[in-house]
């Protein structure tokens, strides 16, 4: 039973269908966003994409009644419109989100569709297996009856009685058989559940998409450039320290993405490194690097390594790797960007300038930064 709850409260959600409509005026329709679930229904927010001062957000079904919706800024003066409401079932498939600008008297909407099946529901198999457990504990109890009140047993009770835990016995195998039916469709439920998760936390990463571009005056002097964006090794000898070359752009707040095609090379390394390791990069005067200044993933003779963490990790080798850097969370993130899945996250503690860097290995292939496509 403690397998049944589960299944109903990790049930997840998918967007059928989401249209934008624009009505006398222009830009981009509201942002609606499946934030989970809550209060046995599924929580919607709506975002506007500019500040107003004066603004109204309504929520409509899809039979056009109005909603109440939950307002989640509070400036008064200005601010980004944002509201949220808990849809639950029977309350419709469909709802929409529309801000109104009272003073250019202009409005935007969007709306969202989502299936039954994705709604908390209790599974199709817990009243066949309730029916079938209580059938069960009826006939043991009738079994047990029938053995008091019969003080003297016959050939033909005996035989009688011998077909009963038969039946008793055929009837526990049909239970242990839609158990272990129902464990089995429970799991690939569960299964689907993570895959979507995953991806779902992949394109919240992919969202925060920047553009990065090589930096010539901070390489090593073995390390070639092509077109701002690829870079290869001019030699096939291990250099020590690695060769490297560290990105134009240094972030120290928010979030920030991109993406780095590393095909079928058999090493390389991304990362990222604080603004002391790349100045010795740029000045060349020192050939060692500090130690925790530099977090990175990497890939060489078929098993991945990721700096401050003991041990490899046997992933399959993936042709485009996600680098997430995240301020808020103060974490590092890895993807297989094929597969849209996390492959690991890496807690830092480091202030300042945070430099992307990229080591080629020495195989002659390219490595190379590419535009985020979502």
């Amino acid at each position: 039973m403690g397998v049944l709850v589960q299944l109903t409260a990790v049930i997840f959600i998918l967007v059928l269908v989401s249209t934008h409509h624009l009505t006398a005026g222009d830009g981009h329709g509201p942002l609606l966003v499946l934030d989970g679930y809550e209060d046995e229904g599924i929580r919607l927010k709506c975002f506007s994409e500019r500040l107003f001062s004066e603004v109204q957000v309504l929520w409509t079904d899809g039979r056009g009644g109005n909603l109440t919706g939950t307002p989640l800024n509070t400036d008064t003066i200005t601010a980004n419109a944002s509201s949220s409401i808990i849809l639950k079932p029977g309350s419709g498939n469909s709802v929409s989100c529309k801000i109104i600008d009272k003073l250019l008297k202009t409005s935007t909407e969007s709306s969202v569709v989502i299936a039954n099946v994705f709604f908390p529901a209790t599974s199709p198999w817990l009243a066949a297996f309730i029916v079938i457990l209580l059938l069960g504990i009826f006939l043991v109890i009738a079994a047990i009856y029938k053995l008091r009140s019969n003080s003297k047993t016959t050939t033909r009770e005996r035989n009688a009685q011998k077909e009963f835990q038969k039946e008793i016995a055929d009837l526990k195998d049909e239970l242990d058989e839609e158990q272990d039916r129902f464990q089995n469709e429970n799991q690939d439920m569960l299964d689907k559940i993570e895959n979507v998760q995953n991806e779902l936390d992949f394109r919240r990463a992919q969202s925060n998409a920047v553009n990065i571009t090589l930096d010539e005056n901070c390489k090593h002097p073995s390390l070639i450039i092509k077109e701002k964006n690829r870079v290869t090794s001019s030699t096939q000898k291990e250099i020590l320290p690695k060769a490297v070359v560290v990105a134009t752009e240094g972030f120290s707040e928010k979030r920030h993405y991109w993406e780095v095609e590393v095909g079928d090379k058999s090493e390389w390394e991304l990362g990222v490194m604080d603004e002391e390791i790349r100045n010795i990069l740029r000045n060349n005067t020192r050939n060692t690097f500090p130690k925790g200044k530099l977090l990175s993933l990497r890939f060489s003779q078929g098993e991945y390594t990721l700096t401050g963490v003991n041990g490899v990790r046997n992933w399959k080798p993936c042709s485009v790797v996600g680098v997430f850097l995240d301020w808020e969370s103060v974490t590092l993130s890895f993807f297989d960007v094929e597969e849209k899945s996390l492959l690991e996250s890496l807690p830092f503690d480091l202030s300042g300038n945070l430099y992307p860097f990229f080591s080629p290995g020495s195989d002659n292939k390219w490595l190379g930064v590419r535009p985020v496509y979502t």
